[in-house]
Formats: C-alpha cells, structure tokens, sequence
C-alpha cells in the first residue's frame, strides 16, 4: 500500500504507448498551460490503479497556491497532502510521515504552470483528437520518473481542456494510473482542508 501512494505521489487513464510528437508552446500544448494557469481550485473523485491492477478511491482537492490532498475511501490508513513546498505521506497503520519538496515530483507541474512548458513537457498522440495527452518530466530530477497528463476537450472547462487524470511511471518503472470524475473546478475551498493528524505526536498540522 505504501508504494501505491508513493508512486503516486512521487509521480489520473491507461494510454498506449504514446508516440512522441514535438512540442511546441502553441496549439494544444499552449491549451495545456492555459488550462493549468487557470484551475485555481478543483475537486474530483479519483480512482488510483497500481501495476498490479488493484484499486482505491477517494477524493482529490486542489488549490493554488501549492495545496493538495488526496483523501483515500474509508479503511485506508493513508493520506497524501501538499501544502508549504512538500509533499506529505502519511500512513496511519505504522504512524509514518515522509515527505519531499512538491517541486521536484511531476506533481509539481500541476502548482508551476509559469513555467516555459516546452522545457518539461511534449505533446504525445493517441490516436484520437478529442484527447490531448502530455508528458512531463524534470531532467534534473529523473528520480522522480515522468507523468503524462490526460485531458478531454471540453469548451466549459478552463482553457477548453478536462483533465482526465494522469500516468505517473517512477524510476522502477512502476506505473499508476489515476482517473478523474466529477471534476469540479472554481468552487469554495477551505485551508482547513489540508490540516492533517500527526500520527506520531497525535497532533494536527497544516
């Protein structure tokens, strides 16, 4: 259970092998960064498929700058959360906390989107024009594998794109694939959200 979250974390659509097309900050992949540039809030439901195909659930909550939580379904003693530059695991059953600064995960590309996006991130083809699919990665941090993002067109939704979910493949090349529904994006976000228990002193923090 652990190296479900981590992957995740260290890293929501299974995509064939993609091909490589070349990137440019134009066309879909200028969409992209609209998209990521205006999603200031957003929650959706999540489904999380590690390599062995086992699944969990729960609900994901974002909000810039720099905060996000996924809260697993009930009878998972784990939670992931974002907040003050890191990215927190923590699991319950064995009071573990483990942390690592969110900019150096391909999570981080999902809090930065002011970066030149040509410099992390190609377009890859699917096959399929309703679909737009990127893959990103941090040269300087190949430890932190790559994530394609997956979004669906939709003329309601920010910068005309849906985010479907995402592909987070780590260094062992284990894959886990999160998908995405009731994508809410806008709405009323509390801090509150992000405060966490501290299994090892029974404290909160946030």
């Amino acid at each position: 259970m652990i190296r479900y979250a981590i992957a995740l974390a260290a890293a929501p659509f299974v995509v064939a092998a993609p091909t490589p097309v070349q990137a440019q900050a134009t066309g879909d992949l200028a969409a992209v960064q609209r998209h990521l540039q205006s999603v200031v809030t957003m929650t959706a439901d999540f489904s999380q498929t590690d390599r062995n195909g086992k699944v969990l659930t729960g609900v994901l909550t974002l909000k810039k700058p720099g905060k996000l939580r996924f809260q697993y379904e009930k009878g998972v003693p784990i939670l992931v959360v974002a907040e003050g530059g890191a990215l927190t695991f923590i699991d319950y059953s064995v009071r573990q906390v483990q942390r690592w600064p969110i900019k150096n995960t391909p999570l981080g590309v999902l809090f930065d989107p002011s970066r030149d996006i040509t410099r992390y991130a190609r377009l890859v083809g699917g096959g399929d024009d309703r679909i737009v699919s990127v893959e990103a990665n941090d040269s300087k941090h190949p430890e932190a594998g790559r994530i394609t993002l997956v979004f669906a067109r939709a003329a309601t939704a920010p910068g005309g794109l849906m985010l479907q979910g995402w592909v987070a493949l780590d260094s062992q090349n284990n894959r886990t694939t999160i998908r995405l529904a009731n994508q809410k994006f806008g709405v009323p976000v509390s801090d509150n959200t992000f405060k966490w228990n501290d299994p090892r002193r029974g404290g909160t923090r946030n």
